[in-house]
């Protein structure tokens, strides 16, 4: 694994499914949304953000499963997959072709530049 300065340029490219929380090497082993370049710790960092994501799904359908009229409400469970959800935009964002950008951009999810 390279460091410094050396990771950032051993970027590839990768396509990205949000919908399907998945990131391929092949554009044509299955669907993809958005086209970026990424080195081998920003592709963990979205992997985690995708897992993140992934159990937060999972947790919420458990306490709508457990708790049907539980106290919190839709919108205060949702706030934390939003919140997940920002971030990986922001970084696809960030790592995303000028097309993938301007896609991500259109869809209004884009806040002001901010740590991931």
């Amino acid at each position: 694994m390279q460091t410094g300065n050396g990771a950032y340029f051993a970027r590839k490219p990768f396509y990205v499914s949000v919908s399907a929380g998945q990131i391929l090497e092949d554009p044509g082993a299955a669907a993809y949304e958005l086209e970026i370049r990424a080195n081998e710790e920003e592709l963990n960092k979205l992997q985690e953000l995708f897992e993140e994501l992934s159990s937060m799904d999972e947790a919420q359908v458990f306490h709508f499963v457990k708790h049907p009229y539980g106290t919190a409400s839709r919108d205060e469970i949702n706030d934390g997959y939003e919140a997940i959800l920002a971030d990986i935009y922001k970084l696809l964002h960030m790592l995303g072709t000028d097309e993938t950008k301007r896609h991500i951009e259109s869809m209004h999810t884009n806040e002001p530049e901010g740590t991931v």
